[in-house]
């Protein structure tokens, strides 16, 4: 599909892995492990390392390679769990388990950063911060109500920046102030899947890929993993697959799981590389961007400051890079005007997984744990979450967890895959341009 916006040499790969392809790891499968974790993403390899760095020997499964899904596909935005640190919680859960909830996911913020040091992980890793964009004067008033929640949870200063000032921190007049808050940092996505994958292999986890989990049986006093290349038996499994938790033939490797997570695909470009001069009229500061509509738009200059990273819902059904890239391209031009000629050198996709109480959630179902939901913003929430699940199998945890163990709430008949998207998400772009309207 050829089209005026793309510009020569057009991808439908991310643009991070023409720095961080995920490679290939052939690896022959055991018979046996004392601990198997599927999912090769950010949780699966941050609880293997954890797992690894505590004397146990985990092996890591993935159906495609290591890395591949939305660990080296996401636009890399590192928040302090700042989706949690809402005020809403303490309505939903009481103000003592809002509290807690706030506490314990803004945790994941310095977990990573703790993380990619310690490990000597070369990702591009900066504490930039991010300007969250008010939508309508409604959102920015509501933003007000929560800064002082976010500020407290995160430990690290937010503050308002109302519509005046907004060229401070964004070059666009497009929204109506917005909130800067520091616990936000920045990475490439696939340097860092790379860097913590080859730490986890380091510390004496095995890595296998092109080995899809078919399914999860009790076998005695462990489990029986039924895969394409065989029968592997564990002592004990995590599962990791978040937004890859059923494949396109709709089976699972956990179809409890599967049923309780709504894999939603989520779309990014990469323009051609923009003059100096002004990237820093756009993102003056470099700092993370996204905006308060309810089908929200995400965006970022990449590490070396040369070009604009977008992502959004371009579509919430089934649709291509291809096609998905001119809308993208709209929603940039949008806020960005001057954009209008600017071409696209990449356009891909990747799926997140969104929970149906907007938790992300860490448990055990039938003796077989798992660690999933976090949201779209799962680059420190995910790590954060592996290392936790790392922590209970092992017998290490020396703290009680907010996020384990809630009710995790699924839907009648809902089996994993989800149909229902193309409705809510015209829903909720109608009371956004209804919003809008009325500001």
């Amino acid at each position: 599909m050829s089209h005026p916006l793309f510009a020569e040499g057009f991808k439908t790969t991310p643009w991070w892995w023409e720095e961080a392809e995920p490679a290939p790891r052939p690896a022959a499968l055991p018979d046996r492990a004392e601990v198997v974790i599927v999912g090769g993403g950010y949780a699966g390899l941050s609880a293997a390392l954890t797992l690894a760095r505590l004397g146990h020997r985990p092996v890591v499964l993935d159906a495609e390679r290591i890395g591949w899904g939305a660990s080296s596909r996401n636009g890399g935005m590192v928040s302090g769990a700042l989706k949690l640190a809402s005020g809403d919680l303490a309505r939903r859960l009481g103000a003592e388990r809002a509290a807690a909830i706030a506490r314990d996911g803004a945790a994941s913020f310095p977990f990573l950063e703790e993380l990619i040091a310690r490990e000597g992980i070369d990702c591009d890793y900066a504490r930039c911060g991010r300007f969250a964009a008010a939508w309508t004067p409604a959102h920015y008033r509501a933003q007000a109500a929560k800064a002082a929640f976010i500020a407290e949870a995160t430990g690290l200063p937010t503050a308002m920046l109302p519509r005046a000032r907004q060229r401070e921190a964004l070059g666009s007049d497009h929204y109506h102030g917005g909130m800067l808050a520091a616990a936000t940092g920045s990475l490439h996505p696939g340097k860092y899947a790379r860097g913590l994958a080859a730490a986890a292999a380091k510390a004496g986890a095995a890595l296998v890929d092109g080995t899809r989990a078919e399914g999860i049986a009790r076998a005695g006093d462990g489990f029986a993993l039924r895969t394409a290349r065989g029968t592997l038996r564990a002592d004990a499994v995590l599962v990791t697959t978040n937004g890859y938790s059923i494949d396109g033939e709709g089976r699972s490797a956990m179809p409890w799981l599967a049923r309780r997570v709504i894999p939603v695909g989520s779309y990014i470009i990469a323009t051609e590389e923009i003059d100096p001069a002004r990237m820093d009229c756009l993102f003056p500061g470099r700092r993370m961007i996204s905006d308060t509509k309810r089908v929200l738009n995400y965006f970022r200059p990449s590490p070396d400051g040369r070009r604009i990273l977008w992502g959004g819902r371009a579509s919430f059904g089934p649709t291509t890079p291809e096609a998905a890239a001119p809308v993208l391209h709209g929603f940039m031009t949008a806020a960005f005007p001057e954009l209008a000629r600017t071409r696209i050198t990449h356009s891909w996709t990747g799926n997140v997984a969104f929970t149906f109480d907007f938790l992300p959630h860490l448990g055990t179902e039938g003796g077989i744990h798992y660690a999933a939901g976090c949201q779209g913003s799962g680059v420190a929430m995910a790590s954060f979450l592996g290392h936790r699940a790392g922590l209970r199998i092992a017998g290490a945890e020396n703290a009680p967890f907010a996020l384990a163990d809630l009710p995790f709430p699924s839907a009648p008949t809902y089996r994993g895959r989800p149909w229902f998207l193309p409705l809510v998400g015209g829903w909720y772009r109608l009371r956004d341009r209804l919003d809008r309207l009325a500001a």
